[in-house]
C-alpha cells in the first residue's frame, strides 16, 4: 500500500508558534500574552516583523491577535456580552483611522460550520444607504457583502469583492470567515484578528485566491473563528495518548486514505455559530455609532 502523506492544518498563527522552539521565533517574531482573569479570557498578540519571521511562521508580515474564551461556545449571554465589548475595543483601535468599512461575510451559508461570515452580516447594522439618505448622521459608513463561495457563484470570491471595492471605494475591507484549528479545545472558543488579509479555505486544503491589500487595493482586516478540525489530527492526538512514538509518519500506517481530507466539527455547532456570529456582529455594531 502506498504511504499516504498528511499535513497538520491550522489557520491560527498562535498554533503555529506553539510548535516552534524559542530559538526559532527569536528573530522576526514578537509574542505578547495578556490575561483577563475577571472574564476568563486570554489574549495573545503575535507580530511577524520581517522576512525571517515570515519564513518561520509561514504567514505574511503583520499582527495576529488571538482571543481565547473557554465559555465562548456556551449559551452564556453575559459572557458573550463581555466578549463582544472586549472585541469591540480591539476593533475600535484597529479601525480608528477608517471612515468607510466594507464588511464581507465569507463562507457557505448552507453549511453550518462555514456560515459564520454570512451569519455575522445578517445581524450587522449597515449605514451607507441610511447616511446617503440623511436618515442616520454622525455614524461610520458601513457596507456589507455576502459573496458566497465559488461552488455557488462560479466566481472567485476575491473577484466579487474586488469589483465591489472598485465601485463603492471603502477605506478598509473587514472579512469574516470560519477557520480550521489544530487543537480541538480551540474550536468555537477562539477569535483571531489579523491585518494581513485571508486565503479562504486554506485551513481545509481548499485554496482560493487570497484576499489582501495586494489583490483588492485597500487594507484588509480579517476576523476568524475555528469551527473545524482535521480527522487525521484527532487520530494523531489519540495515538499520542497510547504511544510516545506517535508522529505524522506513523499516522500514515493507521489511517485510511479516505479520512486524510476529512474534517469534523462539534455537535453543538449550530448553537455555537449562532451565538459567536452575533457576538462578532455586536462588536462591529458598537464601533459604528
Amino acid at each position: 500500500m502506498k504511504e499516504q502523506k498528511w499535513k497538520t492544518r491550522t489557520d491560527l498563527a498562535l498554533e503555529i508558534t506553539e510548535n516552534l522552539g524559542e530559538t526559532e521565533i527569536e528573530d522576526g517574531v514578537s509574542i505578547q500574552i495578556n490575561y483577563n482573569e475577571n472574564h476568563n479570557m486570554k489574549e495573545t498578540i503575535i507580530r511577524i516583523l520581517n522576512k525571517n519571521g515570515e519564513q518561520t511562521i509561514g504567514k505574511p508580515i503583520g499582527t495576529y491577535i488571538t482571543i481565547e474564551g473557554e465559555d465562548l461556545s456556551l449559551p452564556d449571554e453575559s459572557y458573550h456580552k463581555e466578549m463582544s465589548c472586549f472585541l469591540a475595543k480591539r476593533l475600535a483601535y484597529i479601525l480608528k483611522q477608517y471612515k468607510h468599512i466594507l464588511v464581507a461575510g465569507l463562507g457557505n451559508d448552507q453549511i453550518t460550520s462555514d456560515s459564520l461570515g454570512p451569519d455575522v452580516i445578517k445581524n450587522l447594522f449597515v449605514t451607507r444607504h441610511l447616511m446617503k439618505e440623511g436618515i442616520v448622521k454622525n455614524a461610520r459608513l458601513v457596507s456589507a457583502l455576502i459573496p458566497g463561495v465559488m461552488g455557488q457563484t462560479g466566481i472567485e470570491t476575491v473577484e466579487i469583492i474586488k469589483g465591489t471595492v472598485k465601485e463603492i471605494k471603502p477605506d478598509v475591507l473587514l472579512v469574516i470567515d470560519a477557520l480550521a484549528a489544530r487543537n480541538v479545545k480551540r474550536l468555537n472558543k477562539t477569535i483571531q484578528i489579523c491585518n494581513t488579509g485571508i486565503a479562504p479555505g486554506s485551513g481545509v486544503g481548499n485554496h482560493r485566491k487570497e484576499i489582501s491589500k495586494k489583490t483588492v487595493g485597500v487594507d484588509v482586516i480579517a476576523i476568524g473563528v475555528p469551527t473545524v478540525i482535521a480527522v487525521p489530527t484527532l487520530v494523531n492526538d489519540a495515538l499520542s495518548l497510547l504511544t510516545e512514538d506517535a508522529d505524522e509518519m506513523s499516522l500514515n500506517h493507521y489511517i485510511v486514505p479516505e479520512l486524510l481530507d476529512m474534517f469534523v466539527t462539534p455537535k453543538n455547532i449550530d448553537e455555537a455559530v449562532k451565538k459567536i456570529s452575533y457576538t462578532i456582529s455586536e462588536a462591529i455594531n458598537e464601533i459604528v455609532i
